[in-house]
């Protein structure tokens, strides 16, 4: 997707009333200006054709649309943080285990790759953990190049006194995580506060859109976004996550009451 079109999601997402649940928004007049502006308005009929966007069909006119489902998770970065954090949790472990010969590398790399993308944690190079169920994970990876013999996945519970905490620091780096958040928690703090009154400050707003979206989707890349029984005290994502609500709410009531100067 072009950065063009993941930044004008992006807006769709925090000039809604509230980020959890937006509602059908009209896009002003005042904001077609400013999107027509900065060739994001066309961008609209591509989110429609990718089903991220949808047109209220009830309304008259066309100008009313809402995110899709997959819209509002595309535009968190993949994830709902607040499900994730909710979600129940079993108490079972569950590891991918795998001894792909030397010689595969590249193989190795992509199951690999693989797996971090899906938020397993490491604990070591063959050795990769999750709190969730792996049904999926079965018949992506057993179907794979990795040969099947060499692949082992298990449902666990510590055996030798292992606390899940423990569990939890070894497999995934906390403090990385909680360094990404600190810096996206800095971004949020020099949110423009000057009024929308003209088109420079519109630009400000626009440019510190795309660094704040940049340092969220760089510590939702890293974080597994563990169920909360699982999460460290120093964990600082949820902070992150509240202020990050708070930040946009308030700026996007700034964006939605924006009439630009057109003189």
């Amino acid at each position: 997707m072009q950065p063009k079109t993941e930044e004008f999601l992006n807006f769709l997402l925090w000039s809604a009333d509230r980020l959890m649940r937006p509602t059908f928004r009209n896009l002003t007049d005042s904001y077609e200006s400013w999107a027509y502006h900065n060739g994001l308005l066309p961008q609209v009929s591509k989110l429609e054709k990718l089903q991220l966007l949808e047109r209220n069909l009830k309304s008259t006119g066309d100008r009313l649309y809402r995110l899709t489902e997959q819209g509002r998770l595309h535009a968190l970065g993949g994830r709902d943080p607040e499900a994730q954090w909710t979600r129940d949790w079993d108490g079972l472990w569950r590891l991918v285990l795998f001894d792909v010969p030397m010689g595969q590398n590249a193989r190795r790399e992509r199951l690999r790759r693989y797996l971090r993308l899906r938020a397993f944690g490491c604990l070591q190079g063959s050795v990769w953990i999750t709190p969730d169920p792996v049904h999926g994970e079965r018949e992506i990876l057993a179907g794979g190049q990795v040969n099947v013999a060499s692949l082992l996945l298990l449902e666990a519970r510590p055996a030798a006194g292992e606390s899940d905490a423990e569990i939890v620091a070894g497999a995934w780096d906390l403090a990385r995580i909680n360094r990404r958040y600190a810096h996206h928690l800095n971004v949020l703090n020099e949110c423009p506060l000057d009024p929308l009154r003209d088109m420079a400050a519109a630009k400000v707003l626009q440019r510190w859109a795309a660094d704040e979206r940049a340092a969220w989707l760089a510590a939702m890349q890293l974080d597994p976004l563990l169920p909360a029984r699982l999460l460290p005290p120093d964990y600082t994502g949820r902070r992150a996550w509240q202020r990050r609500r708070e930040v946009l709410g308030r700026a996007g009531a700034r964006l939605r009451a924006f009439v630009p100067w057109l003189g």
